[in-house]
């Protein structure tokens, strides 16, 4: 270059060329349009579910039987530790015609919390564009998304606590966040495989809160049901099996879906189970491989959930909102699993609206959830495989700031 050339300005670290723009305040457009989305699924939920939610009408009713003397785990399709029978008592006293406003609305509500602490795992402004644009992208482009509110499924428990156990876990809060996943799991079981994220971290006190947490909750709680181990004799049972006709047309795992295209059942269990432990062990490579930060905290975590959600039975659509907001947040990042093309993929299927040939029917849903769950779970498994990094944070994982080191202070924009 000439001397009267311009000069280039070097190249940033940290979040990279996207995160000039996406970074920036959101204008008050943007906040009405998250509104108005937002509002409009809980109130068309609202409208339509009399019950708050086919799934969380199950809990209830099972709250609700307890109270009158019965027993909960009468219901073969009341699948929860005893400890939430207890915190469903609440809804239980509540009329029908507040519940169908209250769920919805509050089942929302999570799901919004659980992108804002993913956020705020991965150092990104609650207020920024990204943050808002995301969020409306979550709620009119991924159908779990709808499917999730409209089933008021207790899932949201868990899609709130594996972000906010991430973001603690980041700022070497271990314990408080073994506390809240174990709080999860007496809620729902579904965050039981993030115990392998504190071994691979080896937090043996944080471990031992996890599992005690839940543990007492439910057996305090059972000693308070007719059948103590009604859980284990008869709610288990049914788990393994995976013979409730109804259930298995819903069922994304690899597990369920094999045998639907005919495969044996012995070899699709197999092959499950194999690409389970593959999954795991990617999962454990990526947390050896590179330093404390965000990204690895994600998609360590989202690989050990992804792995697990190959086999498990029941696995749903709506499962992937417990991974997909912490892989997605990571986006203004070099190197993130939000930045491989498969990723955006791997979500193709779970467009609204969108009818695939053959799989029109809603009971053939089972087939592209599948499709997404075995892209997810194979992108986050390569990059885990392929990135590269030493022993410490790798380029992506620490927060932007300017020359000084300062974080940057955008400008307020007009949209």
């Amino acid at each position: 270059m000439g001397p009267g050339a311009p000069s280039v300005p070097p190249m940033r670290t940290g979040k990279s060329d996207i995160s000039g723009w996406m970074v920036r305040p959101a204008g008050r457009y943007l906040w009405v349009a998250l509104t108005a989305v937002l509002g409009a699924l809980a109130a068309h939920t609202a409208r339509a579910a009399p019950d708050g939610g086919m799934d969380n009408a199950i809990v209830v009713r099972a709250a609700r039987t307890w109270l009158a003397g019965g027993d909960p785990y009468d219901d073969p399709h009341f699948l929860y530790l005893p400890s939430a029978v207890l915190a469903a008592v609440p809804q239980a006293v509540l009329p029908a015609a507040v519940l169908r406003v209250l769920v919805p609305a509050a089942v929302t509500g999570l799901l919004v919390l659980g992108w804002a602490c993913a956020l705020r795992l991965h150092r990104v402004a609650l207020g920024s564009r990204f943050a808002v644009l995301g969020l409306i992208g979550l709620a009119a482009g991924f159908a779990p998304f709808g499917h999730l509110v409209r089933l008021g499924n207790w899932t949201v428990t868990a899609a709130v606590a594996l972000p906010l156990c991430l973001l603690l876990a980041g700022r070497d809060r271990w314990t408080a966040a073994g506390a809240v996943v174990g709080a999860a799991i007496a809620l729902k079981p579904l965050l039981a495989p993030l115990a392998l994220l504190f071994l691979f971290a080896a937090r043996g006190r944080a471990l031992g809160v996890l599992v005690l947490v839940p543990a007492l909750a439910s057996a305090g709680a059972a000693l308070l049901m007719p059948d103590p181990a009604g859980f284990f004799t008869r709610t288990l049972p049914f788990l393994l099996r995976g013979d409730d006709g109804f259930v298995r047309l819903y069922e994304a795992s690899l597990a369920a879906v094999l045998p639907r295209l005919g495969v044996p059942r012995p070899l699709a269990e197999g092959a499950a189970l194999l690409a389970a432990v593959l999954g795991a062990a990617c999962a454990y490579r990526r947390w050896r491989r590179a330093g404390p930060g965000p990204l690895r905290l994600a998609e360590t975590a989202a690989g050990l959930m992804l792995s697990v959600f190959l086999v498990s039975r029941p696995s749903y659509d709506h499962y992937l909102l417990v991974v997909l907001p912490v892989l997605l947040a990571g986006l203004p990042y070099e190197g993130s699993v939000a930045r491989r093309p498969w990723f955006w993929l791997a979500l193709v299927p779970q467009l609204p609206g969108l009818t695939w040939p053959y799989l029109e029917s809603g009971r053939r849903r089972a087939f592209k959830d599948a499709a997404t769950l075995c892209a997810l779970a194979w992108t986050v498994a390569h990059q885990a495989v392929r990135g590269r990094g030493g022993p410490g944070p790798q380029a992506g994982e620490a927060p932007y700031t300017g020359g000084a080191g300062r974080p940057v202070r955008a400008p307020t924009a007009p949209f």
